[in-house]
């Protein structure tokens, strides 16, 4: 998988269990809103600042942002 729709995945499943909004993830950031939709994508590259920021504003490590999802696992009901 592309690191960065692995990424993007993982900012995208935690922002959305939080229940906030790229808005309010941006704001807390200081960066613009697109920005955050761009990294959701998988478009942007993070750099490891915009890693650190983003796991702080979800208040997450920044390793969990970067895991593969457990595929044996069953789904989730989310």
């Amino acid at each position: 998988m592309d690191i960065r729709k692995l990424f993007g995945t993982n900012v995208k499943r935690y922002r959305e269990a939080t229940g906030l909004s790229q808005a309010e993830i941006a704001a807390r950031m200081g960066v613009d809103r697109a920005y955050v939709s761009a990294i959701e994508r998988g478009l942007q590259n993070a750099t490891l600042l915009s890693i650190w920021e983003i796991a702080q504003a979800l208040e997450v490590r920044p390793v969990a942002l970067l895991e593969e999802p457990d595929l044996s696992a069953p789904p989730s009901d989310s």
